[in-house]
């Protein structure tokens, strides 16, 4: 007989008796791990530190069996954690002290990656900080800190004095801190596991300056998993407004996003609301550029185009052209928000010069250029200031 490890289809698979005999065996297994990750969300990370040269199944420095258990025999931290004293980490205690000058602490969250969360969180930034509030952006993607690009501060160093680190500003009012300004090459890969991710991400609660700040926005990774237990475990002391959450509108990435809701709730964090990005492309017509497709390839058309308009229906020219990118058949950010009983905060529309203002690190906000995106953030910013 064939083992599991043979190609077969997919239907094969399935009618192959041992391949349905190894799910079984793994199933127990995969619900244990379940389980124990759940019960860390709801304790907040009750696992506590994992040292990196910890053994497989390393119950964790804080936990009753650290040092004890039979995962800890043969482990070089093993005496270290037998006698270590148990209980809350003392560094809780220095990050609530810091981070009592902030009055709001705003997470943005997503299950999905590529919905444009960071976006959001740039603009989300920028627009408060243009209502004269005062503003602090952290970015906790460890892995692909994109922040300081959207922001205009590529290059930029931080500074530390004896107050902390000092956050990098673009305004006056508004500064931001990110792994990206640590990296000496920005094309370097940040390779790391979870516990030194978990030791970055409390050392920007506890050693952050942001002084006294009305606003501190939060944009994190996309997924449920280290840095998300990690940034709630650490700021549930210090009181967290609650999460943001961004999607897309088709049902690839709503699955995703229902597990970030989830999430949330398990832990506490109450979900502010849901924001749909990218729904729909709108961009002026004058916008556009146009093709022709012929037996020798295509050529561009757009000056034509434009002139026999111009000539032709120049009141076309101020109208906005849409169109469908994903398959928003299914109803959407908006019914998934009425199944799960969280709040809808909006629409924000796929808009090129929205796309063109992050990647120059500039708020959508400063001119008329935004004109599709700009307005349905503004309004999506004042519902979340009229909830606090």
């Amino acid at each position: 007989m064939r083992n599991c490890g043979q190609r077969r289809t997919r239907l094969e698979a399935r009618r192959h008796p041992t391949h349905r005999a190894c799910t079984r065996r793994l199933e127990p297994q995969f619900r244990n791990c379940r389980r124990e990750g759940e019960r860390e969300m709801e304790n907040g990370g009750g696992k506590g530190d994992v040292p990196d040269d910890a053994n497989e199944h390393c119950p964790g420095t804080q936990s009753e069996e650290a040092g004890k258990a039979d995962a800890c025999a043969g482990c070089p931290n093993q005496q270290i954690c037998a006698t270590a004293p148990k209980g809350p980490d003392p560094d809780v205690v220095a990050i609530v002290e810091r981070l009592a000058t902030v009055k709001h602490k705003l997470l943005v969250l997503s299950g999905k990656g590529g919905v444009g969360k960071s976006t959001f969180s740039a603009q989300l930034s920028f627009a408060l900080a243009e209502m004269d509030h005062q503003v602090g952006l952290l970015d906790i993607d460890i892995c692909g800190p994109s922040i300081p690009k959207m922001l205009g501060l590529e290059g930029q160093d931080i500074h530390q004095s004896n107050l902390g680190w000092s956050p990098v500003y673009v305004e006056s009012n508004l500064g931001v801190m990110s792994i990206g300004f640590m990296l000496p090459n920005p094309d370097d890969a940040v390779i790391w596991r979870g516990p030194r991710k978990n030791g970055l991400i409390k050392q920007f609660l506890k050693d952050v300056d942001w002084g006294e700040i009305d606003y501190l926005v939060v944009d994190a990774p996309p997924g449920t998993s280290d840095e998300h237990i990690s940034i709630v475990q650490y700021l549930q002391a210090t009181g967290i407004d609650g999460a943001i959450i961004v999607t897309t509108p088709q049902q690839v990435s709503l699955i995703d996003v229902r597990k970030e809701i989830t999430f949330c709730k398990k832990v506490g964090v109450p979900v502010l609301g849901v924001v749909e990005n990218m729904s729909g492309l709108r961009q002026p017509l004058s916008d556009l550029r146009f093709i022709k497709s012929d037996e020798a390839g295509e050529t561009d058309a757009t000056e034509w185009a434009l002139n026999y308009i111009k000539e032709k229906a120049p009141e076309l020219l101020s109208v906005m052209a849409c169109s469908e990118v994903f398959d928003s058949s299914k109803g959407g950010a908006e019914k998934m928000c009425h199944e799960m009983g969280v709040p809808f905060l909006g629409k924000v529309p796929m808009d090129p010069q929205l796309c063109k203002a992050a990647e120059e690190g500039r708020s959508c906000f400063a001119d008329q250029k935004c004109s599709a995106s700009a307005p349905a953030l503004q309004n999506i910013v004042k519902k979340l200031i009229k909830t606090e």
